[in-house]
């Protein structure tokens, strides 16, 4: 029997496969119960921007509410911060990688915040 994990990374796993075969940059996030991550990963596999509720500056404008990393807010909150830090870097289209987990609630909070601030996918 698989277990939670298992099944999820084995959801992730095709969605890895083709964006490999389509060589673009790829967004990938990754949620715990109390924070949420995302990666900017190049063709070759070399994280070029990340951000997530661990980094001071988020930490700071979370502090204080409710649930401070593991909410909807503080993920469009990270979304915002990856695509900005993207566009520094010169990335404008990427593709989204939700490693398995459904689209929807944090996921999909950081997806559209990501495109809000100007990312493409």
């Amino acid at each position: 029997m698989m277990n939670k994990k298992e099944s999820r990374l084995r959801r992730g796993r095709q969605t890895r496969i083709k964006i490999a075969e389509l060589k673009v940059s790829r967004l990938a996030v990754h949620r715990t119960n109390l924070h949420i991550y995302a990666n900017l990963i190049g063709p070759d596999a070399t994280i070029l921007v990340s951000a997530s509720t661990l980094e001071a500056e988020v930490r700071a404008e979370l502090a204080g509410k409710s649930g401070a990393g593991g909410n909807a807010a503080a993920a469009a909150l990270v979304g915002k911060r990856v695509a900005e830090k993207a566009l520094q870097a010169g990335i404008t289209e990427v593709a989204f990688d939700r490693s398995g987990f459904r689209y929807h609630g944090r996921i999909k909070a950081l997806a559209e915040a990501a495109r809000e601030a100007g990312l493409k996918f």
